[in-house]
């Protein structure tokens, strides 16, 4: 059992290490590491103002019916 963990393990370092060597593999983790500095803050952002942010949401619908129904 052990010798099949440690050969998973070997694959995944060699798979990485060839990942990294390539020029499309650095591009694709660079991409991912950008994509992620982004994602995950707004992310946070969203989680941590999500009642203020639904309130806000309520409120701005709120006024946009109430002037839809004083249109007509």
């Amino acid at each position: 059992m052990l010798k099949r963990v440690k050969e998973k393990c070997v694959a995944v370092r060699d798979f990485g290490m060839r990942l990294h060597r390539s020029e499309q593999g650095a591009e694709g983790i660079e991409k991912l590491l950008i994509i992620g500095a982004i994602v995950l803050p707004l992310l946070i952002v969203l989680i941590w103002f999500r009642n203020e942010i639904s309130a806000w949401a309520k409120d701005k619908w709120s006024a946009v019916q109430s002037e839809a129904d004083a249109d007509i």
